[in-house]
């Protein structure tokens, strides 16, 4: 019950944490921004780990968050997705379009947390908005 409400809580659309019992060990939070850090407005990482915290996780207790920005440069996405998932990442948060649509197309098996403005059943990201987490074929 915990993970689903801390994917509830990190964002408005996912697909479904797999529900095998939590371990003793720290889960990792891959969290791709587009920008920088120093472009990044304080308040909303911190927020972040607010929420995080709200949901009953501790960072450092039993969530690791790993950080990656492109820095602007939209062409980085890939290397930085392809590298929280050689980290294990056990959820990937994403901010923006691209970032999400990179993180779809590198990953079937982590769930990806995503915000972004868009219509997410256009973009071909989830089937439907209804809450029940259902995914595209192929």
């Amino acid at each position: 019950m915990r993970r689903r409400e801390f994917i509830s809580l990190v964002g408005g659309a996912a697909v479904t944490w797999p529900l095998a019992a939590r371990s003793e060990q720290l889960k990792t939070v891959g969290y791709l921004g587009p920008g920088s850090v120093a472009t990044t407005p304080p308040q909303v990482t911190a927020a972040f780990v607010e929420g995080i915290a709200a949901a009953g996780f501790a960072e450092g207790k039993d969530v690791a968050i790993e950080y990656r920005w492109a820095d602007s440069h939209l062409e980085r996405i890939p290397a930085l997705v392809l590298g929280l998932i050689r980290l294990r990442a056990n959820v990937i948060v994403t901010v923006g379009d691209i970032a999400t649509l990179v993180a779809k197309g590198a990953t079937a098996t982590i769930p990806i947390v995503f915000l972004t403005a868009s219509d997410p059943v256009v973009m071909g990201l989830v089937d439907t908005l209804t809450g029940r987490a259902e995914t595209s074929p192929g």
